[in-house]
């Protein structure tokens, strides 16, 4: 058979996708198998692929192709989000680039254009994944904004209104001043800024206290740092400690604010830390939610000094329409001009910045819907704590714990267009009802208002925050009829599939999405939504840096899938990449992936190269050797020994640990070890025919590598897979048998084997150092009671020697070394440069002699003694033996040379 010299990854990856399309390897219908479900976290509709979709969907697909194999009945649900803020100003954007303003269209004409949008480049992430071979079952791709999606959507809303966990009122909200909508508390990301820390002097009215006094005159002063200067214009107090002596002479005092000449009373509240700052505070109702609070308990006036937009407003009578940093910097410098600024201090502090547009986050009064989340959350946090739902890792419990334990209520209305419109109906009057169409609005109007004028009647202008459909998620891609149905009269597919089995995800939307379908699991359906939650890392890059299109950090995963091939790059991502923990990527790492799709088509290529036949080119019988023979049971239980620890790698979700034992399996022991201790040898320059019985088994543990390998590598498998042999159209490695344990795996030869490893290594270095041929046989004697072992044929074809043998006697004039405490011998006299032989035993020794020092200190100290455990102390002993033994021989030799 022909074998290509080189893997053409770019063509298996189209042949074979199409190919398991085309027989519809990744469809999965309710039938008498137990299920496996994953449901993929939906991506932007308006994302393109980048690596850390790259490492949760190799993650997702690795583990649907082994329950595949397994026998489970694999479905994996793809689809994608509809991302109200990124898509909206998506949409504005492209539509400002045609001279068309948002503002001049209709509701129904912006979205028109937004679904055209949608239509034309929403499915570019699905479209990617399938390049990196990810086994969706593509005929059931959803997207949050399908219409019974977004009408599940509606129900729920319904459904919580009237249970009484949503309600409607002004709270203080994160302000996107950019995507002109509230944000929730998880989409505001937190940064270290460098800002001014300016202290400002309030003037206290009709008073003089000397111990405050600054400036010229009789003028009396109150100094309070802020850095939002621009908001100065909305204080309505100053709060002080009650318990700070330095202030309590201001009692029933006002001060006049800056700029506007506003006087406002000094309030006393212990929420001012006396210890911070000046111990002063200007209170700014509108503009920080602690300031609201304390104006709430005060009965303070609220001054709302920005707009939307993040501009100045009317209400501040100054700067009206600066900027507000802009506006910042003007105001700091009016202050100086007054005299009013007794310093400025250059600091670092956390800014919230918008997820969505990177634009500052402002602190802003508004009206919006809220869900009330104190007891809806409760199930989803006792079933995390009670084990019911895993964490993976671990470490993230607390975490979850923490937030769910202080959580507070989801505002769920956004100022947008693009999403799930809110079932709210007013009539203008103060009234208010909640249902899906203004037909039922209006009748149920009616009954709160006889005198109805049906034009009057207005929905609600906000949608849904996107997470609010997200949190569906794993209930409405297989029923989204149910949220009205009831899970009584839930589809086939919902009572089969859910709840899912494995949710893999990124540790930053563990509250954003994941609680949250915890809370829509339990309410709706009363269980879990998955069993197993596996938290990804973060991709950084070799400096540690996050990797963002900003920083230009992050490569193009489709440019790494056509440089090293979908296998290299699904290889070279989860090398390095354990639960949780961040990936420090670097594209070394698909290079190794690379390296290894070779070593594996290499493999098959030599094993396919062999001629099976029944005589030897010389006519002698072709008879399978004690050296095959012996690797082949090595192999045996060397297969079955790696495939249960895989296994139990697999059970922990230690997914690279899995495929480091898996890429050691195949590199090392087959590879290195199995293939070269199998190989026919050469005589004159041809290689010798392969017994049959040798072959079939190598073919036998060639499959099932392939099926070891199949998850992380699923190109290259399955062109080997239908290279080794004709096969049906439908026997494709995909749906392969996963493979099974032996019974027994005998543990003792297995350790034997090392034994014979380490002897060969050995004899291979002594090549090395004594300059001697690889093709010059040499002898070697184990001093030993054995008279033979079961791989000395095995020992001798690897190592290349002309004989393996036993003594009881120690051999003169032999090179020797010790591996454990057994000594081997090398008949080298004729071939030794006695000088350089006599120098490298002197270190070697003297290396040794060190190394019991160190040893012999550690077990004369009772302290150590007496406290470490025994089997560290024994293996202290054993180094010490060891030891003492090696130098021993070395010692021996030396008196030899000499």
């Amino acid at each position: 058979m022909e074998i290509a010299k080189t893997f053409n990854s770019a063509q298996a990856e189209q042949t074979w996708y199409k190919y398991w399309l085309d027989n519809k390897f990744f469809k999965s219908t309710p039938d008498h198998r137990t299920p496996y479900t994953i449901v993929i976290p939906p991506p932007n509709v308006t994302g393109v692929l980048h690596m850390g979709h790259m490492l949760n969907n190799t993650i997702q697909d690795v583990l649907i192709r082994r329950a595949r194999m397994l026998g489970f009945n694999a479905c994996w649900v793809p689809g994608t989000d509809h991302a109200s803020i990124a898509t909206e100003a998506k949409v504005v954007a492209l539509l400002k680039e045609q001279g068309i303003n948002k503002a001049d269209l209709s509701r129904e004409d912006f979205l028109k254009h937004a679904w055209g949008w949608k239509e034309k480049y929403g499915g570019i992430i699905l479209e990617q994944l399938k390049k990196l071979g990810a086994s969706c079952d593509w005929d059931r791709t959803r997207f949050t904004m399908e219409e019974d999606m977004s009408e599940a959507v509606i129900d729920v809303f319904i459904d919580l209104y009237n249970k009484g966990h949503i309600y409607r009122g002004v709270r203080m909200v994160n302000w996107d001043p950019q995507g002109l909508t509230a944000v929730s508390d998880e989409e505001v990301i937190h940064k270290e800024a460098q800002s001014k820390l300016v202290y400002v002097k309030y003037q206290i009215e009709n008073g003089l206290t000397p111990a405050l006094s600054e400036g010229e005159g009789s003028e009396q002063y109150i100094v309070i740092a802020t850095t939002r200067p621009e908001t100065i214009m909305g204080d309505t107090a100053v709060c002080v400690n009650p318990t700070d002596e330095r202030y309590t002479h201001l009692k029933g005092k006002n001060v006049i604010v800056p700029i506007v000449n506003r006087v406002v009373p000094i309030i006393f509240d212990e929420y001012v830390d006396k210890e911070f700052g000046t111990g002063t505070l200007k209170v700014t109702p509108a503009h920080d939610i602690n300031d609201f609070n304390l104006g709430q308990k005060h009965k303070l006036q609220t001054i709302d000094v920005l707009t939307q937009e993040g501009k100045i407003s009317e209400a501040a009578r100054v700067y009206v329409g600066m900027d507000r940093f802009a506006c910042r910097k003007q105001i700091i410098k009016d202050l100086e001009e007054q005299g009013l600024v007794s310093k400025i201090e250059d600091i670092k502090n956390k800014v919230g910045y918008s997820e969505r547009t990177n634009a500052v986050i402002e602190p802003r009064l508004s009206m919006q819907w809220f869900l009330k989340m104190e007891n809806v959350s409760k199930p989803a946090l006792e079933n995390v704590l009670n084990g019911e739902i895993k964490l993976i890792p671990e470490k993230f419990i607390n975490t979850y714990k923490h937030w769910m334990e202080n959580v507070h209520d989801w505002c769920i209305s956004r100022q947008l267009w693009w999403g799930q419109r809110i079932p709210a109906w007013y009539d203008g009057q103060g009234n208010t009802v909640i249902c899906k169409t203004k037909e039922e609005a209006i009748t149920l109007l009616k009954t709160k208002n006889s005198s109805l004028n049906i034009s009057d009647v207005k929905q609600d202008e906000d949608v849904l925050d996107t997470w609010f459909s997200s949190w569906l998620w794993p209930i409405t891609v297989f029923d989204p009829a149910v949220i009205r149905n009831g899970k009584a009269n839930a589809n086939e597919d919902l009572k089969y599939y859910y709840p899912t089995n494995d949710l893999v995800t990124a540790p930053e939307i563990l509250f954003f999405w994941v609680a949250r379908m915890a809370i829509a699991g339990y309410e709706w359906m009363g269980e879990k939504p998955f069993t197993n939650v596996y938290l990804t890392g973060i991709v950084r890059d070799k400096l540690g840096r996050k990797m963002s299109k900003s920083l230009g950090n992050s490569p193009d995963p489709l440019d790494l899938i056509e440089k090293y091939g979908a296998d290299g790059v699904r290889v070279g991502m989860l090398l390095c990449s354990p639960a949780g923990n961040d990936l420090m990527f670097d594209e070394s790492y698909c290079e190794q992936g690379r390296n290894f799709s070779n070593k594996v088509w290499n493999a098959f290529r030599l094993i396919a190269g062999f001629e099976v036949g029944s005589v030897t080119l010389s006519g002698v019988e072709v008879v399978q050797t004690d050296a095959q023979k012996a690797a082949i049971t090595w192999f045996e239980h060397k297969l079955a020994e790696q495939l249960e620890i895989i296994n139990d790698h697999y059970s922990k979700y230690r997914m690279s640990d899995a495929l480091m034992t898996t890429y050691k399996l195949v590199w090392d022991d087959f590879c290195a070890w199995y293939l070269e201790a199998i190989k026919p040898e050469f005589v004159d320059g041809k290689a010798q025919p392969i017994d049959k019985a040798t072959y079939n088994a190598t073919i036998g543990y060639l499959e099932s590598l392939l099926k070891i390998m199949h998850p992380w590598m699923p190109f290259i498998t399955e062109e080997i897979w239908h290279l080794i042999k004709e096969r049906d159209a439908k026997d494709c490695i995909i749906v392969e048998e996963w493979p099974k344990i032996n019974d027994w795996i005998d543990r003792k030869q297995l350790a034997e084997f090392e034994v014979s490893k380490e002897l060969v290594a050995m004899v291979r270095n002594v090549r090395a150092q004594k300059k001697l041929s690889p093709k010059e046989k040499l002898e070697v004697i184990e001093k030993s009671d054995f008279t033979s072992s079961y791989f000395d044929h095995t020992i001798i074809k690897l190592a290349n020697l002309s004989a393996f043998s036993y003594t009881k006697e120690k051999v003169e004039g032999a090179f020797s070394f010790q591996i454990k405490t057994t000594e081997f011998y090398i008949p080298l006299a004729m071939n030794l440069n006695k000088e350089e032989e006599i120098e490298r035993l002197t270190k070697e020794l003297e290396y040794n002699k060190g190394f019991l020092k160190s040893v012999q200190i550690k077990l004369s100290n009772e302290k150590f003694v007496a406290n470490a455990k025994a089997e560290v102390l024994e293996i202290e002993r054993k180094k010490e033996s060891d030891a003492l033994s090696k130098i021993k021989t070395l010692e021996e030799q030396l008196e030899v040379l000499s």
